[in-house]
């Protein structure tokens, strides 16, 4: 048999994973944003959000209905503390600046993608989900070979991932319009860069196929 990443996905064996699609970093109000003005936050950020509002998030919204329609377990990650005060991120997160205090607002899942109320949320305090929870050990209970990845920020956390689960075994597909990045060109050379790491199809392409 030839060994390739371009394999059809088989709903049994497969999750959909969105990552850090939640209030802090999602909207506009956002506790990321808080400390900038309006107009920084257009000039800086105003063709991230008019791609994710018009594009990204209806696009992660038809994946999580076809994916819950074929039994693919739907799952999430966001970037929340175990505390309020942070002491638990990693030093990067320290850093950076970064603390979504535990239990807090901007920690939820978009209410767009809202969860179901069966499906799983891991709080994660570094980059990649798999260095700050135990999402190895939840995919392999759950009989998971291939993880399908949407979310954000392309060529941050959402690159991480892909790469961590590729070298821990798992066969990763990328939904290149269902994940996204601050910049056309960022996201643009950010597929690029991982293509070799993964499978990447546009969401109309999974929506059919897990339909097929």
């Amino acid at each position: 048999m030839q060994l390739t990443r371009n394999q059809p996905l088989e709903p049994a064996q497969s999750a959909l994973l969105y990552i850090d699609v939640q209030n802090f970093c999602a909207r506009r109000d956002g506790g990321e944003f808080k400390d900038i003005s309006k107009a920084e936050l257009e000039d800086k950020y105003g063709w991230f959000f008019n791609r994710l509002e018009a594009e990204t998030l209806p696009n992660m919204q038809k994946l999580q209905s076809a994916c819950r329609d074929a039994g693919v377990e739907v799952m999430y990650t966001t970037i929340e503390s175990l505390t309020k005060d942070g002491r638990d991120r990693s030093l990067d997160y320290k850093i950076t600046g970064f603390n979504v205090a535990k239990g807090s607002w901007d920690g939820k899942v978009l209410d767009a993608i809202a969860p179901g109320d069966d499906e799983i949320v891991l709080s994660k305090t570094s980059s990649s989900v798999f260095i700050s929870t135990h999402i190895d050990y939840i995919l392999r209970n759950l009989g998971v070979r291939q993880l399908v990845i949407s979310g954000l920020i392309t060529d941050q956390c959402v690159e991480g991932a892909v790469r961590d689960a590729c070298d821990l075994g798992y066969l990763v597909t990328l939904v290149s319009d269902a994940c996204l990045t601050y910049s056309q060109e960022r996201q643009d050379h950010s597929l690029a860069t991982i293509r070799g790491y993964c499978r990447q199809v546009t969401t109309e392409e999974l929506v059919a196929e897990l339909a097929g």
